[in-house]
């Protein structure tokens, strides 16, 4: 979260330079970093937001590359050449030593603190986080509260398959339940 919060202070920086002689700013380079913050915000509310930040610090974000190069061009529009691609090295081996050195020791401490406790909540009531048949019960029963705990436990395969062939995403879109069904393909690994 500290290395999110310096990336907002950051590129804040960058857009809203002091203008101490003119009123007028440029609002062009606030909403390239709007553009930016959205990017990181969207990345967040994914259920597995690793590969995404991955693929935006590695230059595979159309959409952001175009805002960091706006940003960049504007920053370094009056700055000699040489200074120029001096800065542009920089930011280069920044982005590439936050690729190779991800930030993810409390993220990974709070996701390994949630499925503990989704664990033991399945345990207080009666289940066990491990038992695939018990998750597609729960799912069949459309037990919303059960199923967000399984997930969140991480010991049973989200796709698992009755006898029949259907996974629990195939039985909560049989029972009606769209809200449940879309949390559930949400969940599930990506294919290979």
């Amino acid at each position: 979260m500290k290395s999110l919060r310096y990336f907002l202070l950051a590129t804040l920086a960058v857009a809203l330079p002091a203008h101490a002689a003119d009123d007028e700013m440029d609002w062009t380079a606030f909403g390239h970093v709007l553009t930016l913050i959205q990017n990181v915000v969207r990345i967040g509310t994914q259920p597995y937001p690793d590969q995404a930040m991955a693929d935006l610090l590695g230059g595979r974000n159309h959409e952001a590359n175009q805002a960091i190069a706006s940003l960049f061009a504007g920053a370094t529009a009056e700055m000699p050449p040489q200074y120029r691609d001096r800065v542009a090295s920089i930011g280069r081996d920044i982005v590439a030593y936050a690729v190779k050195n991800p930030v993810t020791s409390t993220v990974d401490a709070m996701s390994t603190d949630r499925s503990l406790q989704a664990r033991k909540d399945l345990n207080a009531m009666g289940l066990r986080y491990y038992d695939e048949g018990q998750f597609l019960d729960a799912v069949k029963r459309n037990d919303q509260l059960a199923t967000e705990l399984y997930i969140a436990a991480r010991g049973v395969n989200l796709d698992a398959r009755t006898w029949s062939g259907r996974n629990a995403v195939d039985i909560a879109r049989d029972n009606g339940n769209t809200q449940l069904a879309e949390r559930l393909s949400r969940s599930l690994p990506a294919k290979r």
